[in-house]
């Protein structure tokens, strides 16, 4: 199970990533197992020398009841120290911010891709559109030939 953020691309410029494990609680493991969960507007902070990811929205659990989370708490990520303050001091720059690119499992553990991105602006949007579909019309030109 993977979940992506596919308007990070199509927004930012991402120059770098990294890996970071969450805290989640027990019932938000079950809901990101299940693909309840959205990253759409999330972005996450440095904040005490520790990284938190605000706004990510994970749904209530259906078999939760009393146990189930609150969907849009802020959670703590987990990351080596030498990181979070590489990451703070790009982050301090004009113009950077960091947002969550996907999030999936290794060894059964949730893990978050982070990048540490810069706006685009307009015009570089409407160039990575035409890009996109200039590449789909040579795959479709080439696959009319054979």
């Amino acid at each position: 199970m993977e979940l992506t953020n596919r308007k990070a691309k199509y927004d930012y410029e991402i120059e770098d990533t990294y890996e970071a494990g969450i805290v989640l609680k027990g019932t938000e493991i079950k809901s990101i197992r299940n693909g309840k969960a959205q990253l759409k507007d999330s972005y996450a902070i440095v904040k005490n020398d520790e990284i938190y990811l605000l706004n990510m929205h994970i749904s209530a659990y259906e078999q939760g009841n009393i146990f189930n989370h609150e969907e849009t708490r802020t959670r703590k990520l987990l990351l080596h120290k030498k990181e979070i303050f590489k990451i703070r001091d790009k982050i301090n720059q004009d113009g950077y911010t960091l947002i969550p690119i996907k999030i999936y499992f290794s060894k059964n553990k949730a893990k978050v891709l982070l990048g540490i991105a810069r706006g685009k602006k307009n015009y570089d949007k409407r160039e990575t559109i035409k890009k996109r579909d200039m590449e789909r019309e040579m795959n479709k030109q080439l696959k009319q030939k054979y």
